[in-house]
């Protein structure tokens, strides 16, 4: 079966040399591909140009992404009515910069314009705008698909995970969500319309996530 996984994080430019992203590995999404090529499926891998993840890279087609516009769009390319499964496991950044402000000698605030802000600048005041959730167009684009969903919580208990992630299969309309982060704790869990499954382990997930596929197929 045709399979795309993303994985890994995206970054959002502040300037030229400096960027906001989050502590994603793309450890998860690279081991999860590598499995399904093993199994024989034929694995597109979009994976996070600053993932870290040691893991080696079996023979799936690969393309790296750098923000959330460029996965975003990278998705939307390849747009298509087949049934594939579609993995969604990239750890897309929330928010991205807006406008940057300079507090000059007087208190007063000017708009920074510069390639690189300078630290002999002093304080600076930055806007965060949220970025587009791309989880919640992928039905729209690959709408036969078998879509499966990330949820990592870090605040609440199981309850509110688990809230959060029936609520994630509600608006973006995903077949399966993953759940996971300190606020489940260990393991995982694998939210579809009948309940949950607690998983131990990221091999206990990778076998669960394949007997779906096959079942789907």
């Amino acid at each position: 079966m045709r399979c795309v996984m993303t994985a890994g994080p995206t970054f959002e430019p502040l300037d030229d040399v400096r960027r906001l992203t989050n502590f994603s590995t793309g450890t998860l999404g690279t081991h999860l591909a590598n499995t399904l090529t093993a199994a024989g499926h034929d694995v597109l891998l979009y994976r996070g140009k600053l993932a870290t993840a040691a893991l080696p890279v079996a023979s799936v087609t690969v393309e790296e992404f750098s923000t959330t516009e460029d996965l975003r769009g990278r998705l939307l390319a390849r747009a298509t009515p087949e049934r594939i499964a579609l993995f969604h496991a990239a750890a897309v950044s929330d928010f991205r910069f807006g406008n940057v402000w300079k507090r000059d000698s007087s208190g007063n605030l000017a708009l920074a314009m510069a390639g690189k802000l300078s630290t002999r600048d002093g304080t600076y005041l930055v806007e965060l705008e949220p970025t587009p959730k791309i989880l919640a167009s992928l039905r729209q684009w690959y709408p036969n698909a078998l879509l499966v969903g990330w949820k990592y919580e870090v605040e609440g208990d199981r309850d509110d995970v688990l809230f959060h992630g029936l609520r994630q299969r509600q608006e973006c309309r995903t077949d399966l969500t993953v759940v996971n982060g300190p606020a489940w704790g260990r393991g995982f869990g694998l939210v579809d319309d009948v309940g949950v499954q607690d998983i131990d382990s990221i091999d206990g997930l990778v076998r669960a996530l394949l007997d779906r596929i096959t079942r789907f197929r």
